[in-house]
């Protein structure tokens, strides 16, 4: 299935990558690539991942990958990465769905 990732997710991998780049360029870009395949192959087996707490209503799940979140929701035609979430994040702030 094809993958969608919003424009706040991808502005997320950028945050991500600005991080990290400051103690190791290189590890940045390879990270964020990671995180790109990470989500393709989401749509390999979308509901393999659990429902976020409170957002289940939503059908919003999460994707863990070495610390972050991928939070997505499978559509009859798509899968959509609303964010990517780092540790600590709070899933509230960032989804703002109440």
């Amino acid at each position: 299935m094809k993958v969608t990732l919003s424009t706040q997710a991808l502005r997320d991998m950028e945050a991500i990558r600005h991080y990290i780049e400051q103690d190791n360029p290189k590890r940045a870009i390879s990270f964020v690539d990671e995180l790109r395949h990470v989500a393709k192959r989401i749509g390999d087996a979308p509901d393999a991942f659990p429902l976020v707490p409170r957002y289940e209503a939503h059908g919003i799940r999460r994707r863990s990958y070495k610390g972050y979140g991928l939070l997505y929701s499978s559509l009859p035609d798509r899968i959509f990465v609303h964010r990517i979430l780092g540790p600590g994040q709070d899933h509230d702030r960032a989804l703002k769905l109440g």
